[in-house]
């Protein structure tokens, strides 16, 4: 059984806040399949999903 990947993108390292756009992006480039899975699908894993802990640099301290 393989261990579903995390799809919240307000939690990831990637999605930053655009001034340009006044709006949240992300800043990974999906590509075209994996684009259509993401706005299609209901039950999408991004593979690109990484955590923004901003404690654990302090936690290695």
């Amino acid at each position: 059984m393989e261990k579903q990947k995390q799809t919240n993108c307000e939690t990831c390292v990637y999605y930053v806040y655009d001034d340009d756009y006044d709006c949240y992006t992300c800043l990974v480039d999906l590509d075209e399949d994996e684009m259509y899975r993401f706005v299609n699908g209901s039950n999408y894993a991004c593979p690109y999903y990484r955590l923004d802990d901003e404690y654990a640099i302090a936690r290695k301290q």
